[in-house]
């Protein structure tokens, strides 16, 4: 059988995890011949994998403003068709500073105001191509796939704006082209940036939000996968005997550990105070005859020291496990996972009894081990952010996907900690939990390589 060429696009990082660090090249590589066209500062040969790096991709002037417009209006047309405000809640805040931020915001708010209608979108988009197959980026693009001629362009992640380019220069090329979207939230905010022939998706229910919320995609675009995001969790090569995981992280053998999972600043601006509410409850259990540990896993983008007070206090029953990425700009998206997290993440969960966080996808992370995920649920007094609350959390568009709200064990306040944990700590399994993840991404979660490869395959 000839092999087919097929380009893996990583625009950035966060594709890394499920594309370079799982089992889907070892699976692709016996029916293709694998190329990743790399955009991150990762080097994939120490992996062995083939590579072509991209040579400081330099998009149009304008094209970041048109984004941000297409972005704007998306949600301000989602805002008004579903009569929902939620949507508003998915605007970050602006740049101010500066003549030149101020002409950005100025021209943004004027694509926001109108162009807010599927057509004028789509007219905004249009104008984005034009500007990209301008550059020099854009012929830099084409000239790599006319040299290598591969058979298919998947993309790792339908988010970066430095996609564009490469992706319009293979559909120039007449090379089928395809966008994983990444994330479970991904699509209400509006983060479709890049344009293709497919779209491959995590499950049904996602491929409904893709045709709700982008008319413009005919069904017969869109192939249901799963994510590779949880495959590690089902290798027995990624698991360590207990003794040998708690003597590496200095745990207690005669402890058992709950995991605190850490929120990004921005999702969550009080976070240390939860941890350290949380900290509080396990030190009254273990007064009262329990023997309990917080293993402490910050969010991955986190370097800052808002919990070293928290740490210092609670040292005899938090331990941190720092996850294993490295920083390698000032962007969130420049902070990369490495191969070693993959293994760090399976163990933390295998060995923990279940884990405390603020609306995570963690939960779907602990039921595959049948363990109980509770979700904070309160304010804390003397907040940071005034403006911030978690109820605006749990409104999101995808915690609507909830197949039942006893998915999750809930947090009303922090004097109610120590029950919740103490009547979910003999939970075996949640059944919710297990339904809600099961909506979420096509089963069996560990076979989504194997079907977005028979989804190539399809294609080509």
């Amino acid at each position: 059988m000839n092999k087919k060429k097929v380009f893996v696009l990583l625009p950035d990082g966060v594709g890394l995890r499920n594309f370079a660090y799982s089992n889907f090249y070892e699976i692709g590589k016996n029916f293709h011949d694998i190329v990743f066209w790399n955009n991150t500062p990762f080097d994939l040969s120490e992996l062995n994998y083939p590579e072509i790096k991209f040579e400081k991709p330099i998009l149009h002037p304008f094209t970041d403003v048109f984004k941000n417009g297409v972005i704007q209006a998306s949600l301000t047309k989602n805002s008004k068709i579903e009569k929902d405000q939620v949507y508003d809640t998915y605007r970050f805040k602006s740049k101010t500073v500066g003549l030149k931020n101020k002409i950005k915001n100025t021209v943004v708010s004027f694509l926001n105001s109108n162009y807010s209608n599927q057509k004028s979108i789509l007219s905004l988009r249009n104008r984005i191509n034009k500007l990209e197959r301008s550059t020099t980026y854009y012929k830099d693009c084409r000239a790599t796939l006319e040299r290598e001629k591969p058979d298919f362009v998947f993309c790792t992640n339908q988010r970066p704006v430095v996609a564009i380019a490469p992706l319009l220069a293979a559909k120039d090329l007449k090379i089928p082209t395809a966008t994983f979207i990444f994330s479970w939230d991904n699509l209400p905010k509006a983060t479709m940036v890049v344009q293709t022939d497919f779209y491959f998706v995590w499950s049904q229910h996602m491929k409904n939000e893709l045709l709700h919320y982008h008319p413009e995609i005919q069904e017969n675009q869109i192939k249901i996968t799963g994510t590779p995001q949880f495959e590690s969790h089902y290798d027995d090569n990624n698991f360590i005997e207990r003794e040998v995981f708690f003597k590496i992280h200095n745990l207690d053998t005669n402890k058992k550990y709950i995991c605190y999972s850490g929120d990004d600043i921005t999702t969550c601006p009080d976070d240390e105070v939860y941890l350290n509410d949380v900290a509080k409850a396990v030190s009254e259990l273990n007064r009262n005859g329990h023997n309990l540990g917080i293993i402490f896993r910050r969010s991955p983008v986190d370097f800052s020291t808002r919990y070293d007070s928290v740490l210092k206090e609670f040292k005899n029953i938090i331990v941190p496990i720092n996850p294993d990425w490295r920083k390698i700009g000032e962007g969130w998206n420049t902070i990369l996972p490495t191969p070693n997290d993959n293994s760090l993440l399976v163990n933390t969960i295998r060995h923990s009894e279940l884990v405390i966080n603020l609306g995570s996808s963690m939960v779907f992370d602990f039921a595959i081990f049948n363990k109980p995920c509770l979700y904070i649920n309160y304010d804390v007094e003397n907040k940071k952010d005034k403006n911030w609350s978690v109820k605006k959390i749990y409104q999101f568009v995808h915690f609507r996907s909830m197949t039942s709200k006893e998915a999750v064990g809930w947090i009303s306040d922090s004097q109610s900690i120590a029950s919740v944990i103490e009547k979910n700590l003999s939970k075996k399994q949640n059944i919710e939990a297990t339904k809600w993840f099961e909506k979420i991404t096509c089963q069996p979660a560990n076979l989504a390589s194997d079907r977005i490869w028979k989804s190539i395959n399809s294609i080509i």
